[in-house]
This record gives C-alpha cells, sequence and structure tokens, in this order.
C-alpha cells in the first residue's frame, strides 16, 4: 500500500509503504512509535512511524547470523559481488528521481539539491563495485624468512549493521550498504524513523536484486524503527560491525555496546565547524561560502557550518554581504525547482533549533536574519549570531545557524577555529592560496578545504576522518569497505626446514 502526499507546492510525491525485508520476505512493519511522521513542508502529520516487532528484528539476526556461517556470501568472489553490486546501481539509476523527489519530501531539503546528492545512491553500489575488481581486498603478498609468499587475506568479520540519520538518508545508506555487502558482510539496514521513505525504497530495490540473482534473504535485511531496534541489534553477539552516523548521544551508545562485544566499529557524529576567512579574502567570496556552508541541506548536515571566525577589519562588510544574500533565498517547497530553501525536517527539531537560538541569545547572541518564510511549515530562517564568546558556542546545533567571531590576530583565529570537542570539517577562505593553505594544515579537522564549500569531498580516494567528538575511524571509499574486514595473514614459516627437523 502506498500513499500519495498532495503539497501546495507544483508537485506530489507517491510515499512507499514503510515494510521490513527479513529472511527474504517483505512485509509491512507492525508496530508503531511514539512519534508522527510529517510533511515538513505543511507541518502536517501523517501517521505514526513504524518499527519492526521483536520476533522480526530475532529473526533477522538469525537469518544474518546463518548466511555468514554458512558463507553463502563470504564465500562468493569478489568479481561476482561486483556484478551483483552493479545490478543494484542499475536498478537505483532506474529510480533516481523518485529517491530524490523522495528525500526532499521527508528531509525538507530543496529537490535541486536532493537530485544532486541522490547520485550518490547508485553511484556508491558502482564504486564499490569498481573497488572489488581494482583488488581493494587483496593485498601483494610479501616474501617471509623462508622465502616462501606471506598472503594477507581481507575477510570479512561478520554480520553487519547500517544505521543512517534523517539528513541525507538514502545517500549514506547506499555507501554503507554497498561496502558492507562488498567485504562480504551480511547486512542490516535501519532507516532513520523521521525520515524513512527513500531508505526504505532503496532497501526494497537492492533486496530484490539480490533476490531474483538468487542471492540468501540473510545477506541483506532491513529492519524499520527507532532507538528501540537499533539498540537490539547493536547489542546482539552475532552483529560484529556497526556503521553509524548520528548525534553524539546515541553514538557514545552504540560505542559502549560494540566495546561490550568488540565489534568493528565506525562512528560518524557531526562537526562544529569553522570558517576562517583570512584578512586578504574577497569579502564577497566569503559572504558566499559562509551562506553556502549555512544553508546547504538546509543547514542540517554534519559539515554544515557551525562558526564564522572574520578578521575585524572586515568583518561588518562580510556580514553584510551575506545578510543580503540570505535574503535573496526562496524559501518554499522543496519540491518545487525554484526553491533554494526548504523546512527543517520534523516540529521536533524546529522546537530544538528555536531553543539553540534561544540559549544563544541568553548568552549576549544578537540575532541576523534576512529570509522571508512562507506563513505554514517548520521553516526557520537561517542565523548568523553575534555577540557570543567563542567558550559559550561549541556544541554543534545541527541547523541553519551559526556564531560569528572576530579575530585581530591569526593566533587567534586558530584558536577560535579549534575551540571545540569536535573535529570534522574546517574551511579558509583567502587570496593567497598558500597562506590559506598553512593555516589550514594546523585546523584541528579531518579534512580542511581552502576556498571550497560544496558537500563533496576534495578528492573521491582520499578518506574522510573524524577526530574527537566527531567520530571514531575513517569513512571513504576504501576506508568503509575495509571497516567491515579483518585481516588474516597466511604463509610458511618454515622453521621446521631451517632447523633440520
Amino acid at each position: 500500500m502506498t500513499s500519495t502526499a498532495d503539497t501546495a507546492g507544483p508537485a506530489a510525491v507517491t510515499l512507499p509503504e514503510l515494510v521490513e525485508v527479513v529472511a527474504g520476505e517483505v512485509a509491512p512493519a507492525t508496530g508503531t512509535l511514539d512519534l508522527y511522521l510529517e510533511d515538513p513542508s505543511r507541518a502536517v502529520r501523517l501517521g505514526p512511524a513504524v518499527e519492526s516487532a521483536p520476533e522480526s528484528v530475532e529473526r533477522a539476526l538469525r537469518a544474518a547470523d546463518a548466511a555468514h556461517t554458512t558463507g553463502t556470501w563470504s564465500s562468493t568472489s569478489p568479481a561476482e559481488r561486483a556484478d551483483l553490486l552493479d545490478a543494484v546501481a542499475t536498478a537505483l539509476e532506474a529510480r533516481q528521481p523518485e529517491l530524490a523527489a523522495l528525500e526532499a519530501f521527508a528531509t525538507g531539503v530543496p529537490v535541486r539539491q536532493t537530485s544532486i546528492v541522490g547520485m550518490i545512491v547508485p553511484g556508491a553500489f558502482r564504486l564499490a563495485a569498481e573497488m572489488l575488481r581494482s583488488g581493494a581486498l587483496v593485498e601483494a603478498p610479501v616474501t617471509g624468512a623462508s622465502g616462501q609468499p606471506v598472503e594477507v587475506l581481507r575477510l570479512p568479520v561478520g554480520p553487519a549493521v547500517c544505521l543512517v540519520p534523517w539528513n541525507a538518508p538514502a545517500p549514506m545508506a547506499a555507501h554503507k550498504v554497498a561496502s558492507a555487502l562488498a567485504a562480504g558482510c551480511p547486512t542490516i539496514l535501519k532507516p532513520s524513523e523521521y525520515a524513512p521513505y527513500a531508505t526504505t525504497l532503496l532497501g526494497t530495490t537492492v533486496a530484490e536484486v539480490l533476490r531474483d540473482a538468487g542471492v540468501d534473504g540473510g545477506v541483506f535485511q532491513l529492519l524499520q524503527g527507532g532507538p528501540r531496534v537499533g539498540g537490539s541489534v547493536v547489542t546482539d553477539p552475532r552483529i560484529r560491525a556497526v556503521s553509524f552516523t548520528g548525534g553524539a548521544a546515541g553514538g557514545r551508545a552504540v560505542a559502549v555496546a560494540c566495546a561490550e562485544n568488540l565489534s568493528a566499529l565506525q562512528l560518524e557524529l557531526g562537526g562544529n565547524n569553522p570558517l576562517v576567512v583570512m584578512p586578504d579574502a574577497d569579502p564577497e567570496v566569503a559572504a558566499r561560502a559562509a551562506v553556502d556552508l549555512l544553508t546547504t541541506l538546509n543547514g542540517q548536515w554534519c559539515r554544515a557550518l557551525g562558526r564564522l571566525v572574520l578578521p575585524e577589519a572586515s568583518a561588518d562588510a562580510i556580514m553584510a554581504l551575506a545578510l543580503e544574500r540570505l535574503a535573496a533565498l526562496k524559501a518554499g517547497d522543496p519540491l518545487d525547482e525554484s526553491s533554494d530553501l526548504g523546512p527543517i525536517v520534523h516540529s521536533v527539531h524546529l522546537a530544538r533549533l528555536e531553543g539553540a537560538l534561544a540559549s544563544l541569545k541568553a548568552a549576549g547572541g544578537e540575532i541576523h536574519r534576512a529570509t522571508t518564510l512562507p506563513d505554514a511549515g517548520n521553516y526557520l530562517a537561517p542565523a548568523l549570531v553575534t555577540g557570543v564568546a567563542p567558550e559559550d558556542a561549541v556544541e554543534e546545533v545541527f541547523g541553519p545557524i551559526a556564531t560569528v567571531h572576530t579575530y585581530a590576530d591569526e593566533a587567534e583565529a586558530l584558536a577560535i577555529a579549534n575551540g571545540t570537542a569536535y573535529g570534522l570539517e574546517g574551511y579558509v577562505v583567502g587570496t593567497d592560496t598558500e597562506r590559506a593553505l598553512a593555516f589550514a594544515r594546523r585546523v584541528r579537522a579531518g579534512e580542511v578545504k581552502v576556498n571550497g564549500s560544496s558537500i563533496m569531498s576534495l578528492h573521491l580516494m582520499t578518506p574522510r576522518p573524524a577526530w574527537g567528538m566527531s567520530g571514531l575511524g575513517e569513512e571513504g571509499t576504501i576506508e568503509t569497505i575495509r571497516c567491515f574486514t579483518g585481516a588474516r595473514v597466511v604463509g610458511v614459516e618454515g622453521s621446521f626446514a631451517l632447523h633440520g627437523r
């Protein structure tokens, strides 16, 4: 059963039924949560969020464990797995417009942006297939003391769980699932309960392709739900690897569970990312970068602007230009191609953001906003907040809100940039590229971009590290696949022969 959500804008979207896929069987998730899904553009309730029943969770765990124990997936060759991942990509390519529309509807992110991000969904499976064919799981043998080859085999650690957030759920699900399947792990995917639609469509598509290819139903499964379901699978000793993207509180809970079972773990927990404007920066360029980083994905992304760090001499000019750009944005229906800014994902999160603004104001902040909003919906005008001490602006907000700080010299700018426990992304803008690069090398973050503000990584094949409270381990094209593997070293030592025995 599907439903159509009529919107006030030029388009409508058909919402898929929120099903689970367990041991090859597709069925509606029968449980409900104390949370109502919404059409964020109109702030209209759609119905309760769903969750898989405990018996479904247990069946999924048993099926994944059996698939690993029997080797039904891990025994396939990398070439065979690559072919199946390519088949998944082909099926998802045919559904790209639908996936982009579902992401826009559920998250509030304008469809112009979700269409671009949506290219990652089939692309993640293509890229994982390419990595398998290029030998990502094979290392060249070395020669031991006996003259015999010593092999390093990268093998799947066991059943894996992929837990994705609500801000760009389908692309993140695609990256995690493609990587886990490429590694040879039976995989369980759980969408965010706040924005499950596109991830559900992705999951049922993956399951359908694998089923048609005769793959065991325990190799890929889809469960619905919130913290209860997520906690059930993460704490189960049959799960040997977990990839989680979300908030710090959830990440800590996942880390504790994985520590108990000594499971492999990959965490990406967000950041409070600085944009440092060098004294020689073009004010127009600086303002554009600040607004891009503040409003992309409606400011609801882990690498968004958290702190705008400006030189004292040009701070007022840059602020004025940034507010001009914010005033020119068109806020509206995320399914409208002309919208630059959409609504916040859910009224629950909107309330959190309004509370964050109130806290910043109480800390002495002056809120600067310029974007005109629709009369109805979960909309929030992007805000630049001046007057807050750096030490009072150290936490992630996860919305279109950033604090503004000025500096007298580079030492002060660096102290502000590095003044939080997070370390995910940093940005530096400057006309003298070498000077900007020298500054960027001192910013404590996993990736630091000079004169850039896109959502894409600097390079497809570089890692995406998370420092400090921003996470644990590294994401990346190769890195995420290897997160789901363990190394086994095999070879002939020959010590008996050396000792004449």
